[in-house]
């Protein structure tokens, strides 16, 4: 089975690969966080943000189709939650719709509101993306854990990547066996009782599969502490890369802040 990695493209080489994933990493989170506090409606503001990750895509060289393809998918589920304030958001009715005797007015306070909603989560999306996608997510790990984060949550973090494909192709070969084994049209309670099986013995090999790896850790002598060659040591450009960028994310909200 292929699986989709994360930082499929994290080999690529271009500057913003270069620069280290503590800086990247604080980068997204204040972009991310502009993008929140910016008030609902500053169009230009959001434009300006959009901007900003279209020249960082530019320079990291990312494939344009990846990036607009992993950003849509929070799309449908950003239009299913916020869908319902477009008819109860106070404001001017642009239009209206009678279903059943049910009078549901269109305002242009609903139509901001759901529009800053998608503008807001598409953006911090593709920021997510642009960090996972020019940094591999062992460097991103340990960046954060040299940033304070607990170590257990980030060796759970790391953990889990590992081993959910492993448990993917698992997931995969059993129903290729389930399937194979199975004639006609099963009924549904046949495939409840084979699905149940499946996840019962799904959870017994992972938890074999946990105590097997953890008795391997243990043999080799491990404290908790994942050590690499690479130090990580901050270097000027980056340094000076950080706070130039953090001051142009920073902009388009003061604007629209102060306006």
């Amino acid at each position: 089975m292929r699986h989709s990695f994360l930082d499929q493209y994290s080999h690529l080489d271009s500057p913003v690969h270069w620069r280290d994933p503590r800086v990247k990493f604080l980068l997204s989170l204040l972009f991310i966080i502009a993008i929140i506090v910016t008030p609902a409606g500053s169009w230009l503001a959001f434009a300006a943000y959009f901007g900003i990750l279209v020249a960082v895509l530019a320079i990291s060289k990312l494939p344009l189709g990846y990036v607009l393809k992993r950003s849509m998918i929070i799309l449908p589920f950003v239009l299913l939650l916020g869908m319902v304030n477009v008819f109860t958001r106070p404001g001017i009715e642009l239009s209206s719709l009678n279903i059943f005797g049910w009078h549901l007015g269109i305002t242009d306070g609903g139509l901001a509101f759901i529009g800053t909603l998608l503008a807001r989560s598409w953006l911090s999306v593709l920021a997510l993306i642009v960090l996972t996608s020019t940094t591999s997510l062992p460097a991103l790990l340990k960046g954060i854990e040299r940033l304070g984060a607990p170590k257990v949550i980030v060796m759970i973090l790391s953990f889990m990547y590992r081993y959910l494909f492993l448990l993917m192709d698992e997931v995969l070969r059993m129903k290729n066996a389930r399937d194979s084994r199975s004639v006609g049209s099963p009924s549904t309670g046949f495939q409840a009782k084979t699905v149940g099986s499946m996840i019962g013995s799904l959870f017994v090999r992972s938890y074999e599969r946990g105590e097997r790896v953890y008795a391997a850790m243990a043999a080799r002598g491990f404290d908790g502490r994942s050590r690499t060659l690479d130090n990580m040591a901050l270097n000027t450009v980056d340094v000076v890369t950080g706070i130039a960028l953090a001051l142009l994310m920073l902009l388009p909200l003061a604007w629209s802040l102060i306006r």
